[in-house]
């Protein structure tokens, strides 16, 4: 079995706005830093066996406290990446609605098959997740690994690992904090959730 504690990256400076961050490199806040630096605490006594990351700076520096907390050189995958939020990139709610109205409204009925325009399908952004989580589980049979990335791609990826349909991912999962854990466990290609957004200061290394 191989388990995953995913966390969703430090507060950026886009975050008091609530604007749509996807591909852009939207760097750390003060506050952001500090949660970095909570994790890490966090991750000196959690038994980690890997640190990967999004290659966004936002998630990179939010990770590499903790793998040098650990010994651990931090490594980034492609595929941890944030969805591709198209022209709703870089804006708020209310600006969405401004410029294209219909789609937003559409896309709060059904964020999957009414995605936003010009972005990612959010089911190719699931799969390709859970595609890292499968390569790294058959690498690390008996690893723990601490995966730094972001909000909407981590609560697609929880939705197709647990059998939930993609479209509720808003509902089910409605929101996870910066720097907070949620730990899954994969074995024979099932995933147990083991967590749920919990504070990094509250957790222990779980048993084997």
């Amino acid at each position: 079995m191989t388990d995953f504690i995913l966390v969703r990256h430090g507060e950026t400076v886009w975050h008091a706005e609530n604007r749509y961050a996807g591909r852009t490199d939207v760097p750390l806040t003060d506050q952001g830093r500090e949660q970095a630096a909570t994790l890490a605490a966090w991750a000196a006594t959690a038994s980690l066996t890997g640190v990967w990351s999004s290659p966004l700076s936002r998630a990179r520096l939010t990770a590499a406290p903790a793998a040098d907390a650990c010994g651990l050189t931090p490594r980034t995958d492609e595929r941890l990446y944030e969805l591709d939020f198209g022209r709703g990139e870089g804006l708020t709610r209310d600006e969405m609605r401004q410029r294209f109205p219909e789609l937003l409204a559409a896309f709060l009925t059904d964020p999957v098959d009414s995605h936003l325009p010009g972005g990612e399908h959010p089911r190719k952004a699931a799969e390709r997740a859970a595609a890292f989580l499968a390569d790294v589980a058959r690498a690390e049979p008996d690893g723990r690994i601490l995966v730094v990335a972001h909000s909407t791609l981590l609560r697609l990826l929880l939705c197709h690992l647990l059998g939930i349909p993609l479209a509720d991912y808003r509902r089910v999962f409605p929101r996870l904090d910066n720097g907070a854990l949620t730990e899954i466990r994969i074995e024979h290609g099932r995933t147990a959730l083991l967590s749920l957004n919990a504070p990094a200061l509250s957790q222990t290394p779980a048993l084997h």
